[in-house]
């Protein structure tokens, strides 16, 4: 005999299950009872394994013999946050520190200016086996190895070098000089290497993020009576906020990270007009043999990294209009 209440039929928003299931029921289990979500953890456990260890592990490390005067060799001694303090007050260590700073704009500012005129420039030919062949020679500089583009860079500098030699041939002899042992174009002129070497790399970058762009909104920008500039500046440029984010920093990481192309166009010299702060962690390290003083220079070299890059993050965050 059936109840007053009878049998309640299933509303709308009442799951149904075969044989009366709970829908609230918890996640399915395996075999041995254990949730099956441990097993994508157990699938990026070598991964993260890897990662912790060489990774982490030597971060670790390096902030803690940040704290301690240490030869390398023999025992360590706790000096605290003396090594810091020796970072920031010493007029070199400033001075290396600086020279990084002034390296962002050759390697990140200037190209990503660039490659944004370059890239309109060339996005109309990026199809088609014309478009191949541009990027192609754009990006050659990224595929080169840094010590090599090093050498050449070298070679073109010097004082009987391509670049003084052009300026022999237009009459310009009073302008020739080595322009990587002068104290006043040293810094400079390894800026322009990096300049030459990350331009390919925001310019395929930007060409990308423009090929992406819906062309309905240059067609209405052209309907309202935009020109070439307007329509640069209220369409492509809002539309590669991403990649422009990117780029930017990609090249500042390069920038204060920089090593290779120091150490081999000018070996930081003249004096340390282009010491940069990872060439000096190298000589502190290994020949100075002050293991605590350059951890302390590596940490403060993170955290200047960070503080440049999650501004870049924050600003450039967001959909694409």
């Amino acid at each position: 005999m059936t109840s007053a209440l009878g049998s309640v039929p299933a509303g709308p928003g009442t799951a149904t299950r075969p044989g009366g299931a709970d829908p609230a029921r918890p996640a399915r289990r395996n075999r041995r009872g254990r949730p099956t979500r441990w097993i994508g953890w157990l699938w990026v456990l070598p991964a993260l394994l890897m990662y912790g260890f060489f990774v982490l592990r030597p971060l670790a490390l390096t902030v803690q013999y940040s704290l301690y005067r240490w030869n390398g060799i023999g025992p360590a001694q706790w000096v605290g946050f003396d090594n810091y303090l020796t970072v920031f007050t010493d007029r070199d260590l400033l001075k290396i520190i600086t020279n990084a700073f002034v390296l962002i704009i050759f390697f990140s500012f200037i190209p990503v200016v660039l490659g944004l005129l370059v890239a309109s420039l060339v996005r109309r030919i990026t199809t088609g086996p014309g478009g191949t062949l541009v990027r192609t020679v754009l990006f050659l500089p990224q595929v080169i190895p840094l010590v090599a583009a090093g050498i050449a860079w070298s070679w073109v500098l010097s004082s009987n070098g391509l670049v003084n030699q052009l300026l022999r041939a237009v009459g310009l002899d009073r302008v020739t000089r080595p322009w990587l042992g002068e104290f006043s174009t040293a810094l400079p002129a390894v800026g322009v290497i990096g300049t030459w070497i990350m331009l390919g790399l925001c310019t395929i970058l930007l060409v990308t993020g423009m090929s992406k762009i819906d062309p309905s909104l240059y067609e209405a920008a052209r309907m309202d009576g935009a020109g070439p500039i307007r329509e640069f500046f209220a369409v492509t440029l809002p539309s590669l906020r991403q990649e422009i984010g990117v780029c930017l920093t990609v090249t500042v990481i390069a920038a204060l990270a920089s090593f290779d192309i120091v150490y081999i166009s000018t070996s930081g010299g003249p004096g340390i007009q282009t010491t940069v702060p990872g060439l000096e962690i190298y000589r502190l390290a290994f020949s100075q043999r002050q293991v605590g003083l350059a951890s302390a220079l590596g940490v403060v070299l993170m955290l200047l990294v960070l503080v440049c890059v999650l501004p870049i993050q924050r600003l450039t965050r967001g959909e694409k209009p």
